[in-house]
């Protein structure tokens, strides 16, 4: 069978006026979707798409350069290719830059430090992108903040602190608030809680929001067990917690390490969630796989991706220079690892009884905080 591009070949490739053709659109349309604008329904930014790839399209990304001052790519800086959140935060914005007819490119940083983001920056500059989105914790940037080189308009995603940038991030607190509010309202006396790393700024606010909500509760906080995201931290953590006849409610930072508990509690033959209940963070794939399912909170990286992306282009395009905080709502799902507690752990003291749970917690690995 011919090859569609038969017709273009023996000039120096196809044109937008033969893409404008295969499309049904006029030329002007598929300059628009070339250059990476806005003002296209989505149904004819397919469909001009899909015409360029039948005809092998490349756009000129020279010419562009010269008639819009823009190159049609942004850059990503992350700390972190393995983390179920960056990557699926990676994800999204991919897909949005490209439903916006733009590229990506993606600059990892080995250590989270100020010089290695400023030098990821800077490299992503010279490879000609027209604006960064930066996901790493801003906190941990040598103990200070985040400090982008000027010049380049930058989205902050997933960081905190970082108010001197546009900023995208999912409802941590929001979101561990609903969760143990949850297992409160099974009837659980108290929840437990495996945290994230330390200097996570995520795992911050979702200590803080299961520590509000117990404090609104009139129930004194039980001592956190330290976490760093990993199935084997919650694994040992777990182990103390399985170990101890009063726990009953686990709210994990993520669902990894709602993983590790739910093996200790197996193990110590507590289980899931009969005995004790857990919810997780993130609803990552395959957390509705777990045994029992887990109840989790789902962050909605699609969202978040698509919000990066549209904050940087409307900040290339405009250059407001306005400071904006977006903030994605996360959502409970509730599956079969959370249920009422034991008939003998549903008592109904008072909620001072109730806070007596810390006094006789298992040692933690990490510090209490």
């Amino acid at each position: 069978m011919p090859d569609e591009r038969d017709d273009v070949r023996g000039r120096h490739g196809p044109s937008m006026a033969d893409v404008a053709r295969k499309a049904g659109v006029s030329p002007i349309t598929v300059s628009r979707v070339a250059n990476g604008r806005t003002n296209v329904q989505d149904v004819t930014r397919d469909r001009v798409l899909a015409a360029m790839q039948s005809l092998g399209y490349r756009a000129n990304s020279a010419a562009r350069a010269l008639a819009t001052g823009r190159f049609g790519r942004i850059g990503v800086i992350t700390s972190s290719l393995t983390m179920y959140g960056s990557a699926q935060t990676i994800n999204g914005i991919v897909v949005a830059a490209e439903r916006a007819g733009h590229s990506v490119m993606l600059m990892p940083v080995r250590a989270i430090s100020q010089g290695d983001v400023s030098g990821a920056f800077d490299r992503l500059a010279k490879q000609e992108v027209d604006g960064v989105v930066v996901i790493v914790e801003a906190r941990l940037l040598d103990g200070g903040g985040l400090s982008l080189p000027r010049g380049i308009p930058a989205v902050v995603a997933d960081s905190g602190g970082a108010s001197e940038y546009i900023v995208v991030d999912s409802d941590q607190e929001g979101g561990a608030r609903v969760a143990t509010q949850h297992l409160l309202e099974l009837g659980h006396r108290t929840v437990w809680h495996v945290t994230g790393p330390a200097n996570s700024f995520s795992a911050a606010s979702r200590k803080r929001g299961w520590r509000a909500t117990l404090t609104a509760a009139g129930i004194r906080p039980p001592q956190v067990l330290r976490g760093d995201w990993t199935n084997q931290t919650g694994y040992r953590q777990g182990r103390l917690l399985a170990a101890d006849p009063d726990v009953t409610a686990v709210f994990a930072a993520n669902d990894q390490t709602a993983l590790g508990v739910m093996r200790a509690c197996h193990e110590a033959g507590r289980r899931v969630p009969e005995d004790v209940s857990v919810v997780g963070f993130d609803n990552m794939i395959d957390s509705d796989a777990f045994w029992p399912p887990l109840t989790t909170v789902t962050q909605h990286f699609d969202e978040v991706g698509r919000l990066c992306v549209e904050s940087l282009l409307h900040e290339i395009r405009h250059e407001t220079g306005e400071l904006r905080t977006h903030i994605v709502d996360t959502t409970l799902v509730v599956r079969e690892s959370t249920a009422p507690p034991p008939p003998r752990r549903a008592s109904g003291r008072s909620g001072a009884a109730r806070g007596t749970a810390r006094d006789r917690a298992p040692a933690p690995a990490g510090r209490p905080t």
